[in-house]
């Protein structure tokens, strides 16, 4: 069984990190051929699954983290191209940037903030759920 707000607060996160994907997508996601197996921007309904970006919110305890707790950014880049390390970081900062500018609209309120946690970024803040 799961927290109803608990539901709630995931899938506005996962419509966050859409609009982000979204984003990052329309600035960068011809610039690398296409993983051959990845299908193309748009023909799934979930755009974790499609395009050259794959950005997701994974949770994490924090365990040995200066951090703590938090949401990691997830993020890859679907093709069989070499991309060169400080692309690759240009990319996740967009990432980071789109997020963090998306977080006040998603959650109005609520006190979050995307930090660099080692090579990641992460998500971390107010995720208290209140009563049912």
């Amino acid at each position: 069984m799961y927290h109803p707000k608990l539901t709630a607060f995931t899938d506005t996160l996962e419509a966050l990190f859409n609009e982000a994907d979204e984003a990052l997508e329309e600035k960068w996601g011809t610039h690398f051929s296409l993983h051959p197996n990845r299908p193309k921007r748009g023909e799934t309904g979930n755009p974790e699954a499609d395009g050259l970006f794959e950005l997701a919110p994974d949770f994490t305890p924090g365990v040995g983290s200066k951090q703590g707790r938090g949401y990691l950014v997830s993020f890859r880049v679907a093709t069989l191209e070499p991309v060169q390390p400080a692309l690759f970081e240009a990319f996740m900062e967009e990432a980071a940037r789109q997020i963090r500018e998306k977080l006040p609209r998603y959650f109005p309120g609520r006190k979050l903030e995307v930090v660099r946690d080692g090579k990641r970024f992460k998500i971390i803040g107010d995720f208290s759920l209140g009563e049912v």
